[in-house]
């Protein structure tokens, strides 16, 4: 009976303690969690009252003045005009020679015929003196024989000296047969390397009385010289036309 009397008496003295840290236990979760929001709050809402290191409070902005541009007149009120000046007369230095080529594959022909030149002059370009000539193309073609009829020739520029690129145009009438055909200088070998350009007609030798001209163009095939009219003839001596120009201004 002695024992169980010990027992009864220390129950209270657990169920005391027991409670006691219970409520220890409750208060501090309750810590935990006061701590915790307050933090929460803090982080989310930096200017709150309750934040002893509250962030600066920037000052309200400051609106710059609008800047307004007043054009301003360069010149003056009244413009008075700069007399004009007259040009006084200034010799005009005579031209010079402009040299002929020493070298044409034609010097030896004779000419046979006399160019018709058509419209006012004043382009850029005439034909070179002693051309239009007829000779046979057996020294230039003899590949094909008397089977052929055509035109050649150069174009020189101020110096003498041939232009290759110059665009050249024959036009006309070959018997009842239209003529139309463009060709560059250049383009062809079979006279020599110094700008050659050169136009096949028939396969056979044609006779023809200024029913044909050429003519040379620039880029815009706009004119740069006159139309040179020039006759054929139906024999194998004169089956090649050599028309050659020169620059005159």
């Amino acid at each position: 009976m002695d024992s169980f009397d010990y027992f009864d008496r220390e129950r209270p003295i657990h169920r005391i303690m027991n409670f006691i840290w219970n409520a220890l236990t409750i208060v501090m979760l309750l810590g935990v969690m006061c701590v915790t929001g307050y933090f929460l709050l803090v982080f989310t809402t930096p200017d709150t009252p309750f934040n002893p290191l509250r962030p600066p409070t920037l000052p309200p902005p400051v609106s710059m003045p609008t800047f307004t541009s007043t054009p301003r007149s360069i010149l003056p009120p009244t413009w008075t005009p700069v007399p004009t000046l007259q040009p006084t007369d200034t010799p005009t230095p005579l031209p010079t020679g402009t040299p002929t080529p020493t070298e044409t594959p034609f010097s030896l022909f004779t000419p046979t015929e006399t160019a018709t030149l058509e419209g006012a002059r004043g382009m850029p370009f005439d034909v070179s003196p002693g051309t239009p000539v007829s000779t046979s193309s057996l020294a230039f073609h003899p590949e094909v024989s008397c089977d052929w009829m055509g035109i050649a020739g150069q174009v020189f520029d101020l110096s003498g000296a041939p232009i290759s690129g110059q665009q050249v145009r024959i036009g006309g009438f070959l018997g009842s047969q239209p003529v139309s055909m463009l060709t560059l200088t250049g383009l062809t070998n079979a006279y020599g390397t110094a700008g050659f350009y050169e136009f096949k007609l028939t396969d056979k030798p044609s006779a023809s009385n200024g029913s044909l001209w050429v003519q040379l163009l620039d880029q815009a095939g706009l004119a740069m010289s006159d139309k040179i009219f020039f006759d054929t003839f139906d024999s194998c001596e004169k089956n090649l036309i050599f028309v050659n120009f020169k620059q005159v201004r």
